[in-house]
């Protein structure tokens, strides 16, 4: 009888399973709940994810805000710089002779007296001798005066300057009507014919749309105006087809440019602020300023092309 020796079973033998501190270790209440609150406050990919997107979000927001400010900003027009206002009295001699001197000597005692009102008598005498005196002052007329100093113009007392209207030109880069058109409406330049036998003055407005057409008494206007010296330009062409299109008789009429105060003021000062950059300080010392329109930001400025000084008296 034979014996069979039979192996004992295999078994797997399996690592025990890994045990925590906290399984170690018996924790209290206390700190098991702390322990689960800590667990809770743990960061997870989502919060990391939702945190990024939501930085992100942000962003792009203020970076559109900020596009969108600097567009409305950019159509904003917020009108032309204040200006202090230039008031100019040139003087002028009127109908006096042109001279050196204007100041007249004080009556005497025996020029006095003819001032006072005469006697009937005095009248009778002056009428009957009014023939034979005739020749007498014709021969005794000669004045021994030096004149009058003032430059040309209406007579008045004021400073010895050319008048703005003589010693100003303007001067428009515009290729076509259109775009001239366009720097007047801007300026708020309106344009007039006068003369050819028709009363008063023709205004022409709004010269780049519908045109603004109007009359006016000459006696009325008291703003700044500009006439043509050259008429061989492009830009008197324009004048012309301009006031034609808004249907104003110009038929052996003068053409003219009236110029609002705000406009004549805002010149003043970049007359000054150029001419005193240039050494002279004072607008008596100006003979001629040249201003061409040039765009700008909000629309058109002038800026002074050239400029010319008096020469000092003697």
């Amino acid at each position: 009888m034979s014996a069979t020796l039979q192996e004992p079973p295999r078994t797997t033998e399996q690592p025990p399973p890994s045990r925590s501190p906290v399984d170690e270790v018996q924790l209290s209440p206390r700190a098991l709940k702390r322990l689960q609150e800590r667990e809770k406050l743990r960061t997870s990919q989502f919060d990391v994810v939702s945190a990024f997107l939501m930085a992100l979000m942000w962003f792009i927001g203020v970076f559109a805000l900020m596009l969108f400010i600097i567009w409305v900003t950019s159509r904003l027009s917020f009108g032309p710089r204040p200006f202090p206002q230039i008031i100019e009295t040139p003087a002028g001699r009127g109908d006096n002779a042109e001279g050196s001197e204007r100041d007249f000597d004080p009556p005497g005692a025996e020029e006095i007296s003819e001032l006072a009102e005469p006697t009937l008598q005095d009248t009778i005498t002056a009428v009957t001798d009014a023939a034979s005196s005739v020749a007498a002052v014709a021969a005794t007329s000669d004045s021994s005066g030096k004149g009058d100093s003032r430059p040309p113009g209406p007579e008045a007392e004021g400073d010895d300057i050319i008048p703005r209207h003589e010693r100003w030109e303007l001067q428009f880069a515009a290729k076509n009507a259109g775009t001239y058109a366009q720097m007047l409406d801007f300026y708020k330049i309106e344009l007039g014919a006068v003369g050819g036998g028709v009363q008063g003055v023709d205004y022409a407005a709004n010269l780049a749309g519908t045109p603004r057409v109007r009359q006016g008494k000459s006696d009325d206007e008291e703003r700044l105006y500009f006439m043509w010296v050259d008429r061989a330009t492009p830009l008197y062409a324009f004048d012309r087809q301009l006031l034609q299109k808004a249907g104003v008789n110009i038929s052996n009429r003068e053409l003219l440019k009236f110029v609002e105060p705000e406009l004549e003021n805002m010149l003043a000062n970049i007359e000054l602020e150029y001419s005193t950059k240039a050494g002279h300080p004072s607008v008596t010392e100006i003979q001629k300023t040249i201003f061409q329109s040039i765009p700008a930001a909000d629309g058109y400025t002038f800026e002074v092309l050239d400029q010319r000084y008096r020469k000092p008296k003697k």
